[in-house]
């Protein structure tokens, strides 16, 4: 990844969630994937299957969407505290770390209320945040799933196959593609953009400043007062 990111942070790490719901209060996390990068290389990884909740049952159409079965969860999952840790493990021993997800705001609300149990949400204290959605349609017109983003950049190698890790990477790709086209990331550093007619979804995240984002592309959305 080539980016003047580089220039403020020693590590990115770009995560993603794969989850029973879209609620980050009611529903849980079932897979957590991350890819940690320094000086634009692939430094380590993580892919964790996460077992539900006591009691808790995977929706039909989750499955349907992810590939992933209850049988899966309970066979080659791991505690949520482990994956928790693991997760962690990504961010330590750097200084000056950057998360980085496609559609962060929704990802970060999950992350902060899966890892508080375990007293280890102060982890998100230290690093700065970027939404690759919020960058992304400032640069293309309407559609924005991922998907969407990886046709139009043409990263053949991107798998959006709604697993965690796969999407992370896809993220990835898709950071460093954005980067080559121009490379404005910076000025896109914990500012997320909001839909114009619903607003902020979740629970707003301290350290990010929300703007309103048209669904089509105009004055970049960093430039607007």
């Amino acid at each position: 990844m080539k980016t003047c990111l580089w220039e403020r942070f020693d590590r990115i790490v770009v995560f993603d969630t794969e989850t029973t719901g879209i609620d980050f209060v009611r529903d849980e996390i079932i897979e957590l994937g991350a890819v940690s990068l320094e000086a634009g290389e692939e430094r380590e990884s993580i892919d964790c299957l996460i077992r539900l909740s006591p009691g808790r049952t995977l929706p039909p159409f989750i499955t349907d969407l992810t590939g992933i079965t209850p049988e899966q969860l309970e066979a080659e999952g791991v505690e949520k505290q482990t994956a928790a840790e693991q997760f962690c493990g990504l961010l330590e021993g750097c200084e000056a770390p950057l998360l980085v997800a496609y559609n962060a705001q929704f990802d970060l609300n999950f992350l902060y209320h899966f890892l508080r149990p375990f007293d280890l949400a102060g982890v998100l204290r230290r690093p700065h945040f970027l939404d690759a959605l919020t960058v992304y349609r400032d640069r293309r017109d309407y559609p924005h799933k991922l998907c969407n983003a990886i046709e139009a950049y043409g990263l053949q190698d991107a798998v959006n196959s709604h697993r965690a890790v796969d999407d992370a990477r896809a993220a990835a790709g898709l950071l460093d593609a954005m980067a080559a086209e121009r490379d404005d990331l910076a000025d896109y550093v914990d500012l997320f953009g909001t839909h114009p007619k619903y607003g902020l979804s979740g629970r707003p995240i301290a350290s990010v400043t929300y703007r309103s984002q048209p669904y089509q592309r105009g004055e970049p959305l960093y430039a607007r007062v």
